[in-house]
């Protein structure tokens, strides 16, 4: 399984359409969001500045991309091809096909938090403690799982034709109504409700309340937790499902 995950990471730093989108276009996004909106400018409901508020949005958006975009439709066209296939006639345990994704693309998604986070630092002066930025690199990749687990449950739901649509239709969804690309603040009531209970949200909020100094909620906590364990058994289920048809 360690081989497995070693050859998944190095696939992913070898695309470079992985590279610019889940490490380069959050960055460009970034600048272009906090730049337009006034980088010193208090957003409301906290006390963050919007150039330190969308640092955890587009740190959070970029390890978005990373591990869905890329885990989803890799896994759906590995099934299509009879990779997946010729995997279950290895010793490789089950199990083992599914954490060596999710590990693997949780850890390609370590260097667009880092990226997002050094350009925040460098072009956009924002100032932490180094405990904050240790622990807002430490929450924002280890939520990342969360959403690996969904690129593995997606891979497994969909065809190679149809993964592509169903990924973009949840990620950009996820990523506009959880906040990530503007504050939830400025959405109306019912949207701002609707935010509450998205995994994209929590995701973010928990490193918004590292950045205050200020624990995170535990509704946060447990809506993250309540969605990966959903994920993840989504995921296990569909893949077990798989191997039946197999």
């Amino acid at each position: 399984m360690n081989a497995l995950i070693k050859l998944e990471v190095a696939r992913a730093l070898r695309n470079r359409k992985f590279l610019f989108f889940s490490v380069l276009y959050p960055s460009i996004i970034y600048l272009i969001f906090s730049s337009s909106a006034g980088s010193a400018g208090k957003v409301d409901g906290s006390d963050l500045t919007v150039a330190t508020y969308l640092m955890v949005s587009m740190a959070s958006f970029g390890a978005l991309t990373a591990v869905l975009m890329g885990n989803s439709e890799r896994i759906a066209k590995e099934r299509e091809s009879g990779w997946v296939r010729q995997l279950r006639l290895t010793p490789l345990p089950g199990r083992g096909y599914v954490l060596a994704k999710t590990a693997g693309a949780a850890v390609a998604s370590l260097p667009a938090i880092v990226v997002v986070f050094a350009v925040a630092a460098a072009i956009k002066h924002v100032r932490l403690d180094a405990w904050q930025w240790l622990a807002l690199t430490g929450v924002v990749w280890a939520g990342s799982l969360v959403f690996a687990a969904l690129g593995v449950a997606i891979g497994y739901l969909a065809s190679g034709d149809a993964v592509r649509p169903i990924t973009m239709i949840v990620y950009f969804g996820l990523s506009i109504l959880g906040g990530l690309w503007m504050p939830s603040t400025t959405f109306p009531q019912i949207l701002q409700d609707i935010a509450e209970w998205l995994p994209t949200h929590a995701y973010a909020a928990l490193g918004r309340a590292i950045e205050q100094s200020q624990a995170p909620h535990t509704a946060d906590i447990a809506v993250l937790a309540g969605y990966f364990v959903l994920f993840a058994g989504g995921a296990a289920w569909l893949y077990r499902k798989d191997t039946l048809k197999a």
